[in-house]
């Protein structure tokens, strides 16, 4: 017999996400940047990679656990994966409200195309995985443990790859603006 799952904990994960996506638009596109800026808000994309790279670490380390059936550790590590996910957003949301958005130069040729590639990568594969994150954590707390792996498969490798990306364009952007 399979697992019921209300529809609310896909929705509520679907209205959490948009409007997510919809703050963080508008906080680096639109919201002009603090007139004034202090020094160490130059640190903030370093924290932004340290806490992506952090969270790659907790993913493969969660799937690892999974595969050897350490669900304790699994549970561990992908709950420490969720807080330094989260710790970025913060860290993210901070850096752009008050530096705002930083233009990568034109002139670069390939360079900039392949950095704009991972770039709007990353962009559109964090903003459609977010609610399978959160679905994810929600039928786990619910103790949903023949739902929860499926949508797992599908969190896993992307959130990975929107991790890994983040560390990425941080490292283009201190290499090249």
């Amino acid at each position: 017999m399979s697992e019921r799952v209300h529809p609310v904990t896909y929705v509520g994960s679907l209205i959490a996400s948009a409007a997510a996506a919809l703050f963080l638009l508008w906080l680096v596109y639109f919201k002009p940047a603090a007139a004034e800026q202090q020094a160490w808000v130059a640190y903030l994309p370093w924290c932004n990679a340290f806490f992506n790279s952090l969270s790659a670490y907790h993913l493969v380390q969660g799937w690892r656990s999974i595969k050897g059936r350490r669900i304790p550790q699994h549970r561990y590590h992908m709950l420490a994966a969720l807080i330094c996910s989260s710790l970025f957003l913060v860290s993210y949301i901070l850096y752009h409200s008050l530096h705002g958005d930083t233009k990568f130069p034109a002139d670069l040729g390939w360079v900039r195309n392949l950095y704009l590639t991972i770039l709007f990568s990353h962009i559109g594969l964090s903003i459609l995985v977010l609610p399978v994150i959160l679905t994810t954590f929600a039928l786990a707390f619910m103790g949903k443990f023949t739902v929860h792996p499926k949508f797992g498969r599908v969190a896993l490798p992307v959130w990975l790859y929107v991790s890994v990306t983040g560390v990425i364009i941080v490292l283009f952007l201190k290499a090249y603006v």
